[in-house]
């Protein structure tokens, strides 16, 4: 397969209308520095905006980063994943779920390679949590309480957003972990969407919803609660005894930019990994030393408590290839059969 240059790229780009044009001049959508020798296209999903400028901030403190300014573009992360194979300029993608840089692999646009090192393609880590309002009324601790009758649940759109996919996947294995069976898994998740109110685009969208007073219970990534928190915004979070690794991935393009493999060796740096954890990221390496304090978490002196059961994609749902046929399948996945047998819409 031939690959596009940057040029043609950039060519098809200014002709897209639609999904691209929204992408591209979301909020926040690019800043740069007019006097910049070298720029890096970042294209990534909604959640990490704030942890990735301030990775950009410090990146620019480095030998690598002198001169190096930042183009951004965020939203939900399949949307961002297609719009760079429709023609959106990017150096360096950070999305959600690994599919959806897989998608670019296909297309010849990003190195086979690209998941073959000690990370294996993963940049940023995070659970599964449930965001509450303030003193949490509904009383909201566990799985079971998601799906009693009158609770209101807000999640990400799993057919645009990757954080709708972690959250569903959660939803489903809590059951088998708890020594259910895949039948009673599927029923659980069909009482789970029919108690969901509202299926914004985006994990941000779906914050946003729900911080402007839809639902009872938001499925939230654990780092965009405590991001919240840091922005005085009104909601608690309560951590499941069973819960998801959520594991983002990220990766250079073939024609990326000169300085976007520094910035990439960079993000997965122990510095770098600071930066995450400083905005509620949990760092991919155990020993990284962010200060042992993060504002915002429920414990600031425990920001990343151990989960009695964390889940994995690879070991509890047999790979993203597996998952995704079986959960997201638009004919029969059973995640988009519960969606449509709610009423609910994937568009």
């Amino acid at each position: 397969m031939s690959i596009p240059s940057k040029t043609s790229r950039r060519l098809v780009a200014a002709s897209l209308t639609g999904m691209l044009a929204l992408s591209a001049c979301a909020p926040g959508a690019s800043s740069s520095d007019a006097d910049a020798e070298e720029t890096i296209s970042i294209v990534g999903f909604a959640v990490p905006e704030a942890a990735n400028k301030n990775l950009a901030a410090e990146f620019k403190q480095t030998p690598e980063g002198q001169g190096v300014a930042f183009q951004t573009s965020y939203g939900a992360s399949g949307d961002q994943s297609r719009a760079v194979v429709a023609g959106l300029e990017a150096d360096y993608v950070h999305f959600s779920v690994p599919p959806d840089v897989t998608r670019l692999e296909d297309e010849g646009l990003v190195d086979a390679s690209w998941d073959d090192g000690e990370n294996k393609g993963i940049v940023s880590h995070s659970v599964v949590v449930f965001g509450v309002r303030d003193g949490n009324p509904k009383n909201i601790q566990t799985w079971a309480d998601l799906v009693k009758p009158g609770v209101e649940i807000v999640t990400a759109n799993p057919a645009s957003s990757g954080a709708a996919r972690w959250n569903a996947l959660a939803a489903y294995g809590q059951v088998i972990s708890d020594g259910g069976t895949e039948e009673e898994a599927t029923e659980y998740v069909d009482k789970f969407f029919k108690n969901v109110v509202a299926l914004p685009g985006s994990g941000r969208d779906a914050t946003t919803a729900f911080l402007g007073g839809t639902g009872d219970v938001l499925m939230a990534y654990e780092n965009e609660a405590i991001l919240a928190a840091q922005n005085d915004e009104p909601f608690e979070y309560i951590l499941p005894e069973t819960s998801l690794l959520i594991e983002n991935a990220g990766a250079i393009l073939k024609d990326a930019s000169a300085p976007s493999q520094d910035w990439l060796d960079f993000v997965l740096s122990d510095e770098g990994q600071v930066q995450f954890a400083l905005t509620g990221f949990r760092p991919i390496r155990d020993d990284v030393d962010y200060g042992g304090t993060v504002e915002g978490a429920k414990d600031p002196s425990n920001p990343f408590p151990e989960v009695p059961t964390l889940l994995t994609v690879d070991e509890d749902f047999g790979g993203w290839d597996e998952a995704s046929t079986k959960f997201f399948d638009e004919e029969n996945g059973i995640v988009f059969e519960a969606i449509l047998g709610a009423g609910l819409s994937l568009e």
